[in-house]
């Protein structure tokens, strides 16, 4: 399965912090921004959360949800999310099948090392399930922004 805009975004179903778990298509009727990023209480990661956290009032008007998803554990996202009050969802992806899906298990190098991990990507899908924009190497700065305007936009 390829990714493409225009096309219904992969269905899932995955554990979240709480204990609790999130299907992709009982959100139907709003929309859904999914984030991939690669850790838990890493600067970048923590960055990005926080950015979306602070927005999410913007992004609730707006009618959207947000799920953060990595292969943190469930226990993981729930100090992550306590440690800096993130007010929505952490997904577990432990086994990378939903990461595989949305194509942002991607082979990294690093200090000449190569290594497969997730690369930071977001995912607008509307009211109907279909994706509607998708950024990759995503750069935090000015990112939370241009994915609110996105969604305002739907």
């Amino acid at each position: 399965m390829t990714i493409a805009i225009g096309a219904p975004a992969p269905d899932f179903t995955l554990p979240t912090d709480g204990n609790g778990s999130v299907t992709l298509s009982a959100l139907k009727g709003r929309a859904v921004i999914i984030y991939f990023y690669p850790k838990d209480d890493t600067t970048g990661c923590t960055a990005e959360a926080c950015g979306f956290g602070e927005q999410l009032p913007h992004f609730k008007k707006a009618d959207a949800t947000i799920i953060g998803i990595s292969k943190d554990s469930v226990a993981s996202h729930d100090k992550f999310k306590a440690k800096y009050q993130l007010p929505f969802i952490l997904a577990s992806d432990k086994d990378s099948d939903v990461v595989e899906r949305y194509e942002s298990w991607v082979e990294k190098n690093m200090y000449g090392r190569t290594y497969m991990g997730i690369d930071r990507s977001t995912f607008l899908i509307d009211k109907d399930g279909i994706l509607r924009a998708v950024w990759r190497k995503v750069k935090v700065k000015g990112h939370v922004e241009a994915v609110l305007k996105a969604a305002q936009e739907l």
